[in-house]
């Protein structure tokens, strides 16, 4: 089984209001044609309301949680919405109201996971309202997507150290710092310590976004950093994903899979279809998400 574990879908494109097709270039129609194209079987689709020049200089998509978890609801099957909340973008961003705002988005959406992407390292998840939004997603039995760089790793690993049972996913293999190729050490040292916690996974996505040529596939340097996350979460904490359609001007969808699927000779075939969706299926399957 292949499942996307990041990808989006806007109901107008968000980047850039010049392009020809803004009503299709992001649609969740053109991300299932790719995810029937490439044979996966279902998709976590990460929300973000962006534009309008918030995240994003193309179209507003103020509507974007309600729109993905339409398609949600129609086609359970294929895809899973992961709500933004609170995101750097919004103007509500690490103010007051964040728990009454995580309950209000999950119940109107019936939502299983959220996505929370954060700016520079502000203190906010040590905070007793960051603490209590946390607490509040595990009783609640989401999934937590989030958006982080190494700064924020050792929030973090409190944040899951109290919360053993909230499943953590960090984005895009977190962004460590990139000079001509070569990584910021300490950045590293942190992402190898968050390891320790079970309940932190780490997609296995941006491989474009990790590399200092963002057009160099198979991203020599980026396949570099996925050797280390390989060797210290080992490959039942991996989850495969596309960025798509963010991604599209730097790397196809085929590209996104084979840049694991082919260019990767250390990792077993048996691992590689954990990565790839086993991972995720049964994170999905015990949350009663997708069916046993």
């Amino acid at each position: 089984m292949i499942i996307d574990s990041h990808c989006h879908a806007w109901r107008a494109w968000p980047y850039d209001k010049k392009v020809p097709d803004p009503d299709h270039r992001g649609s969740i129609e053109a991300l299932l044609y790719e995810m029937d194209t490439h044979g996966v079987d279902h998709a976590t689709v990460v929300c973000a309301r962006i534009g309008g020049e918030a995240g994003g200089d193309g179209f507003p998509n103020e509507d974007n949680n309600d729109y993905v978890a339409a398609f949600a609801r129609n086609h359970p099957d294929r895809i899973t919405a992961w709500v933004d909340i609170d995101c750097i973008w919004r103007k509500e961003h690490h103010t007051p109201g964040a728990v009454k705002r995580l309950h209000e988005e999950l119940d109107r959406n019936n939502a299983t996971g959220f996505t929370h992407y954060v700016g520079a390292q502000d203190g906010w998840f040590a905070s007793d309202e960051g603490r209590e939004f946390f607490r509040v997603a595990a009783e609640r039995k989401v999934i937590a997507s989030l958006a982080i760089g190494p700064e924020w790793f050792p929030a973090l690993r409190e944040i899951a150290k109290e919360n053993p049972t909230l499943p953590i996913l960090i984005h895009h293999m977190s962004f460590p710092g990139n000079k001509d190729g070569v990584y910021k050490e300490s950045d590293l040292d942190e992402l190898v310590k968050t390891a320790e916690l079970p309940n932190v996974g780490v997609k296995i996505s941006g491989f474009n976004y990790n590399s200092h040529k963002k057009w160099n596939f198979p991203y020599p340097d980026s396949q570099k950093l996925f050797k280390i996350i390989f060797e210290a979460y080992g490959a039942k904490r991996l989850y495969w994903g596309s960025d798509f359609p963010a991604s599209r001007d730097m790397l196809t969808y085929t590209q996104a899979l084979e840049v694991l699927r082919s260019s990767v000779d250390y990792v077993s075939a048996a691992d590689k279809d954990l990565i790839l969706g086993d991972n995720l299926a049964r994170l999905l399957k015990v949350r009663q998400i997708l069916p046993s």
